[in-house]
């Protein structure tokens, strides 16, 4: 059942990193998991958050660094060094299948730290900002998934790590979500506009 599992995981890897192949893919994805592309995304929240909800505004954002510390705590300190599963492009009997389009990095591979931090991030935000406003949940969502995926496109973590690392954050970021609106939902929901 196990070995069916990591079969199944290198032929989904494959699909993604060479059958899904094109220019296009090949120029965006690098930048998805560049964590300086998102950097404009990051700096409008930080500023929607503070100019909309004032000193509530700043705790949410001192929620959001606390979930991206757990996060990547847990999955790089905790998890990692527990399975020490080798990336796709450092795997001797796989890395050879690999197309690497960035430098594939010395640690290991499950679960994926991008895709949980960022999981946690989106999770976060939808649980705290769904009840005003629907249309975050897709784009929290669809964010979180680009950087995941980008994750397997360009060779440095296979489908199985990414998965777990979105579940993994996930949990997260809806325990950290609550615990803010238990905290401060009349507050932030008062001084919001």
């Amino acid at each position: 059942m196990f070995d069916q599992l990591l079969q199944l995981d290198h032929q989904l890897f494959l699909e993604i990193n060479q059958r899904l192949a094109n220019p296009f893919f090949d120029w965006v994805m690098p930048l998805f998991r560049n964590r300086y592309f998102w950097a404009p995304l990051y700096l409008f929240l930080i500023v929607f958050l503070v100019r909309n909800y004032n000193k509530y505004g700043w705790i949410c954002i001192i929620f959001l660094l606390i979930t991206f510390a757990i996060s990547d705590f847990v999955s790089a300190s905790m998890v990692k060094p527990l399975f020490e599963r080798l990336r796709p492009c450092n795997a001797p009997d796989f890395k050879e299948e690999v197309r690497s389009l960035i430098s594939c990095g010395s640690g290991f591979s499950f679960p994926s730290s991008h895709a949980t931090n960022h999981f946690a991030i989106a999770v976060f935000l939808i649980v705290v900002f769904y009840h005003r406003w629907k249309p975050i949940l897709p784009l929290a969502l669809g964010w979180a998934f680009c950087v995941a995926f980008a994750q397997v496109y360009v060779g440095v973590h296979f489908p199985i790590d990414v998965t777990t690392g979105a579940l993994l954050g996930s949990v997260v970021g809806y325990i950290t979500g609550s615990t803010f609106l238990t905290l401060y939902t009349k507050q932030i929901w008062n001084t919001g506009n």
